[in-house]
């Protein structure tokens, strides 16, 4: 009985290390989208300033490459409804990985209560 409750709890356990990892994975995924976010909408920002007169270049490998005001808008615009479209997406799946973490971790108290409740084997 006690092996069969030692083997639940490493099986459980190594379950529960790889909802932490996936969670680790979504905060980082998160983090850099947040990056992401506040630099397209600093570039929105300068945007606001330009005047039809300005150049806007966009940088293409090692090359600066000459692009239309008008598509340069378009194309931050379009970034940053994808950026929040992930951003709320990873969210989504940062919930549903805090959710099976906790229902895990409440899985090994529960072993580990009835692994210590069980009566030690007698010596012999």
């Amino acid at each position: 009985m006690a092996a069969a409750l030692q083997e639940r709890l490493q099986t459980a356990s190594g379950e529960f290390q790889k909802i932490q990892g996936d969670l680790s994975a979504a905060v980082a995924a998160r983090q850099k989208l947040d990056a992401q976010l506040q630099e397209n909408e600093l570039v929105k920002k300068e945007f606001t300033s330009l005047t039809p007169e300005n150049t806007v270049y966009k940088l293409v490998g090692p090359v600066l490459v000459q692009q239309d005001q008008a598509e340069a808008k378009q194309t931050v615009d379009t970034r940053l409804e994808f950026i929040r479209s992930e951003i709320k997406r990873v969210e989504g799946q940062l919930k549903d990985l805090g959710e099976k973490s906790d229902k895990k971790k409440m899985e090994l108290v529960e072993i580990q209560t009835a692994s210590q409740q069980q009566p030690a084997p007698a010596a012999t």
